[in-house]
Formats: structure tokens, sequence, C-alpha cells
């Protein structure tokens, strides 16, 4: 490479004029004008236009006739004005192009499979399986961009806060922590397997007792679930632990770095304290953990009222709520709604206008006026507008209703997308009831601390007790989840007991931490904060695959790399391991 770059092709504005430069790119369009030949030259910094004139240097305007699209290459010029009236206020370089005086081809391109344009978006097999070109897309440089700059905002904050940034293992011991774990077989230790780490909380609350008393990383977590648009095999979460700490401390603590990553990647200044909500508020009023406080429309219950009536799907039903969109509905949109509350998973939904007379639709007739006029009082209804009704058992009437909420709020344009609603979740229940298991399961881990006020439940009513634990919501998805730690043997020990663990089996899964625990364990709490999911939201993305460089596909495999792949025989031989598979049909 004989032509050294000496700026790169968003830089170049009217007060480079006269200026020889130096530019390197791929070829992003060329365009014949009257036998002057203008290419757009791109790199990762923007768009600069080269122009090769024949009557200025045959030789180059000789060679810039063979260029394709995606072909390397380096310009030597001078940078001049463009003509009057031709300036593009699109582009920062719009004002200026260089006059080319020599040309160097660093790499030719063969015709690319996608097109590297914002304008025309390739199916995502594609992408995936191209992925080096899909990255080239100026979109995609914004938002690896985008998610540099939140990750430098984010050591900034937590360096400033006297966080000690320091590494965990990725080969570890295998924990349960809610997914299922992705082993790796050791060849020196034949049948024996690490695990890979679902997140480090084992290894921080460790660091936590080795006096590291503010601990934070860019984590890399591994869960071998099924994926859906915010969930990857591997992900990355802002991982953060404080000793001699409560809740508040931390709360106070994420809650600044939130802040300040707006304002420092995006300029925008949260001014609000992040309101919290009980659990039991968020499902009562929104039928979700994760509630989208961009817009109102909040659950009503009316349990207590439809039982009184003579419709039978009512008083069958477990729980009775509705909505109340302040807005008027056409036959045909009430019947698409409908349609997609049974898309997903709902037996059906009831409807009643508001009029002058009471409730109007066909299962009017079996609620009387005192039923109809209770119905109207309790969701302050007004004539004209629609109440929606989803019967059945809590947690499905709250699933169901709870999407239908932010399906009718998208569809009458209440959600602002350029709008930050921050809040957090508090007072969880310690542990949830598996139906199928019959038995206690903790709700998030087992080293969660549960309320001190609560502890008296633990023996006799587990479904009592809440956590000491908080979650992080933006705009309807969970940015992280934390809680303070338990660190007490025998309120540890009688958690155990009650998710079913005996002494011997906690022993045996986290004996290595309940063992640090017996020399000197300060108080301590902390996060995981998914970080790829902020930078989504920064983006204006719900999924996650926009911002990391090289994400798998639905069935966790990678197009471009064809991972996972089969491993060659000898191979598995050394890391003793025999396969028995049943091919699929």
């Amino acid at each position: 490479m004989k032509l050294k770059r000496t700026n790169t092709c968003g830089k170049l504005t009217k007060k480079s004029i006269k200026k020889k430069v130096v530019l390197s790119g791929w070829v992003s369009s060329s365009r014949d004008h009257g036998g002057i030949i203008f290419i757009d030259l791109r790199d990762r910094y923007g768009l600069t236009q080269v122009v090769f004139d024949p009557e200025h240097d045959k030789k180059t305007h000789k060679e810039a006739e063979r260029l394709r699209r995606e072909d390397v290459i380096s310009v030597q010029g001078k940078v001049r004005a463009r003509g009057k009236g031709l300036e593009n206020p699109k582009l920062k370089t719009g004002e200026i192009e260089v006059l080319v005086d020599e040309l160097e081809v660093l790499s030719k391109a063969e015709t690319p499979p996608l097109e590297i344009d914002d304008r025309i978006e390739a199916n995502e097999d594609l992408r995936l399986k191209y992925r080096y070109l899909d990255l080239r897309r100026p979109v995609m440089q914004k938002h690896l961009l985008m998610r540099n700059n939140a990750a430098q905002a984010a050591r900034e904050y937590l360096n400033k806060n006297n966080f000690l940034e320091i590494e965990t293992p990725i080969l570890v011991r295998a924990t349960p922590e809610g997914a299922r774990d992705y082993i790796v077989p050791s060849r020196i230790n034949p049948g024996k397997f690490y695990a890979l780490p679902q997140s480090p909380q084992l290894y921080k609350q460790i660091l936590m007792v080795s006096g590291c008393d503010r601990y934070y990383q860019m984590a890399r977590c591994l869960r071998d679930e099924d994926l859906r648009q915010d969930r990857q095999p591997e992900h990355t979460q802002i991982d953060v632990e404080m000793s001699f700490v409560n809740a508040e401390d931390v709360i106070e603590m994420v809650e600044g770095l939130y802040k300040y990553m707006m304002k420092k990647v995006l300029n925008v200044d949260i001014k609000y304290e992040f309101p919290k909500i009980s659990h039991k508020d968020a499902m009562d009023k929104y039928g979700c953990d994760k509630p989208d406080l961009r817009f109102g429309l909040e659950l009503t219950d009316v349990t207590d009222i439809a039982k009184s009536s003579d419709f039978n799907v009512f008083n069958k039903a477990e729980k009775v709520k509705c909505i109340n969109p302040e807005d008027k509905f056409s036959r045909n949109e009430i019947d698409d709604l409908i349609d997609f509350a049974i898309s997903i998973g709902s037996k059906g939904m009831a409807w009643m206008r508001v009029t002058e007379k009471g409730l109007e639709s066909n299962i009017a007739k079996f609620f009387n006026k005192d039923t109809q006029k209770k119905l109207i009082e309790k969701t302050k209804a007004k004539k004209g507008t629609i109440l929606f009704f989803i019967a059945d058992n809590e947690k499905n009437t709250n699933e169901i209703l709870s999407k239908i909420r932010v399906e009718v709020g998208k569809r009458l344009k209440l959600i602002n997308e350029k709008e930050f609603k921050f809040c957090w979740v508090v007072d969880f229940p310690l542990f949830e009831w598996d139906e199928d298991e019959k038995k206690w399961m903790p709700s998030h881990h087992i080293f969660t601390a549960p309320k001190k006020e609560h502890i008296q439940f633990l023996d006799k009513n587990p479904g009592r007790v809440y956590a000491d634990l908080y979650d992080l919501v933006l705009n309807g998805l969970e940015l992280g989840s934390g809680s303070i730690r338990e660190t007490n043997p025998v309120t540890q020990e009688k958690m155990m007991k009650i998710i079913g663990l005996s002494h011997e089996e906690a022993r045996k899964k986290f004996g290595f931490l309940m063992e640090a625990f017996k020399y000197g364990t300060p108080p301590h709490g902390g996060m995981g904060l998914g970080f790829d999911r902020i930078v989504a939201l920064m983006c204006g993305y719900n999924d996650i695959r926009e911002v990391i460089a090289f994400p798998k596909n639905k069935d966790a495999e990678c197009p471009m790399d064809n991972s996972p792949s089969d491993v060659p025989e000898q191979q598995i031989k050394e890391l003793n391991i025999k396969l028995d598979l049943v091919k699929k049909k």
C-alpha cells in the first residue's frame, strides 16, 4: 500500500478546500456523468465524493472505469468545493469533493450477495450468513459505535465510583441458575466437565468475601435456552456487586449509571427519579412485572362485579379484568383485536360498548342495569368507548391482557417511541410455586435475601415471604435484576430446605461459596444488567441481534461460520466421549 490515508471519508469540510489528501475505503457507488466518473467512497466514518476527470488525469480516469461496487481503493487528490446547487446537505462532506490525481486498487470485490445500503435490508438468513457485509452498512456501523460508546460510558461511571473491573472464569463448575448450562468436556480429567457461566453470580459474591468491596465487569453470560428477539445463547451484562450496602444503595448507584450513560451516549437528560412499583401493583395494573409506563391504559380488576352477572364465562373464571381505551372502535377493528387475543393464547375476548343507555354488545343481556352501572363506575368508562374483557385463571388473564394492552397502545399510537421511561419493580415474592413439580422454587436465585420482616414466615408460609430484590425496567423490557444476598447460614439453610435441597446437596452445588461465607462475609448486593438490551433500546430496536456483531439465529446457529459443527472423531476420542445420536428425520 503506497498511498497512506491522511483523512477518513467523513471528515472533510469546506475548511479542507485546496488540501491534498489521501482517502481509503470501499466503492459505495459509481456514476458516469458526461464522461466524468463520480464515486462515493465509504468507510465507517462516512462518505466522500471523489471525481475522476479525463481532462485532469486520463490514466486515473481509465483505471476508474474498471472499478465496481465494494472494490477497496485509495485515492490521492485535492479537495475542492462542489459546483453551485450540487451540494448534498444530508452528508457532512456534502459541500466538497476530491479531484483524484492518483488511484491505487487495494482489493477487487465480486458482486456482493446483499446490498450495502441502509434502504435495502436483506432477509435474516442472508444477513447472518454474510454478516461481514451486513456490518458494512452505515446503520450497522452506527450500532457498533453506539455499543462502544455505551461500554466506555459505563466504565467511566463505575471507575469514578471506585469500582474495580475484575474478570471471573469462563470455565466454571455447573451450578443451577435457572437455565441449562453449556458444558465443556475436560480432556485432562476424563469424564468430567466444566460449565460456561450463566452469570458470574457466585464468583462476584466470593469477591465480596475477598474484600473487593466494589466490583464490575462486562461479563459474557452463556445460557442454553430457547431463543427470542431479546435472548441469545451468549450475551453481555454489566455485572456489579457492592459490599456494606442495602437495596437503596445499589438502586441509587445503578440509577446514576443509566442516567450517566443516557447523557453521555445520547445526550438525553433523565431528570426524574425512577419510580418504584411493587410486584403486586405491577401485576394488578399492567398484568406483568415489566410494565411499559409510556402510556396509561391500566388493567381494571372487575372479577367481583362480573361474577354477579349471568354470563357463564365470567362466573367460571378465576379472574376477570378489562381495559378501556378511550377511543372508538369499528366492528372490524374489534374482530381484529379478538383474533389477536386468540393468537396469543386466549380462548376469546369479550367486549361491551358504553352508551347513554348502558352497555351494548351480544353479551350485555347477561348484565342487569345495576351490574352495568357498577362496571362503568369501576372502569370510569366514557360514552362511546369500549370495554375489552379477558376471563381466565389469574396467570393467563394477566399475561394475555397485558399483551392486548401493549397492542392497543401501538394501534392507537399512544406510545412515544422516542421516550425512555424507566422504573423499578420491587417487593417480589421470594418463592414461586411450581405446579408441575409440586414444590417451591426460588423466584430468582437461592442466594437472594428475604426481607428481614418476612423471615418469620419461612418455616410455615414461604408464599408470604418477599425478597430484598429489585428489577430495572425500561419501556416494558427488563434491563436487569438484582438483590441483596443472603449470607446468614441459618436462614440460607431454611431457604435451601424449602426448595427441597438437603444440606448435602447444597454443599455439593454451592459448597465453595458456603465455605467462603464461614470466614467473615460483609453484607453485599448487586445486579446483572443486560448490556445488549440497553444498547438496542438506545438504537431504537427491541431485537438485540441488531447490536451484536455476530449473533446466532433462532436455532442457535451461526450461518456465517456454520457453528455448531461436527468435531473430528479423534478429538471426540481424546475427550472420552461416546456419541449415540438419533438422526433427525
